[in-house]
């Protein structure tokens, strides 16, 4: 549901004076977009509702803050994406390091099964349910470099790892996800 620019101030203003009608109409406008990325962030459903009811909160107390310049809706996910990295770091002390996650890997060195060629069309929730397999560490990587965009020197300073790191949890995590929907493919 897409809000014109003044209807979204309107909203907007209403959620800063406490309008608990605009607050649960700005929830409802974005709860289905912010929802996706929280579960793309969490293993579970349950996790990321958390994460989203936390974002939102955040939200509700930094919107005086947004002055309407540039995307609301990408100010909002940027503040869901935060709230998901910090779950993680909560949830797991030290999710990004390990002995194995200092392997450099280089991309270009990972072998692609032929099988991988396949022209094959993978639903949206199967590949949700891949992306909730891969360790957070893969995961927040993926998601940060792959969906969010951000390059892998950003990633590193997001997460507080090298950017050797990065890229080495990006290619495992694409490794990772191959062989997770090849199996899903061939029914294995």
């Amino acid at each position: 549901m897409e809000k014109g620019k003044d209807e979204l101030e309107r909203i907007v203003r209403g959620c800063i004076q406490k309008d608990s009608k605009c607050q649960e109409e700005l929830f409802r406008m974005l709860y289905g977009k912010m929802m996706s990325v929280c579960m793309r962030y969490s293993k579970d459903e349950d996790t990321a509702q958390e994460i989203l009811q936390v974002s939102f909160i955040k939200v509700f107390d930094k919107l005086d803050k947004y002055d309407f310049n540039g995307s609301f809706e990408g100010w909002v996910r940027r503040i869901v994406v935060n709230t998901a990295i910090d779950n993680i770091r909560k949830s797991n002390r030290d999710p990004f390091s390990s002995s194995e996650d200092y392997l450099y890997v280089d991309e270009d060195e990972i072998e692609v099964d032929d099988a991988s060629e396949q022209d094959v069309e993978v639903k949206a929730a199967e590949a949700m349910k891949a992306l909730q397999q891969l360790s957070p560490a893969y995961q927040a990587v993926f998601n940060l470099y792959v969906i969010e965009n951000y390059s892998h020197k950003e990633v590193a300073e997001i997460l507080g790892i090298s950017e050797g790191t990065s890229k080495s949890n990006l290619a495992k995590a694409k490794k990772r996800l191959q062989e997770i929907l090849q199996n899903k493919i061939v029914g294995i």
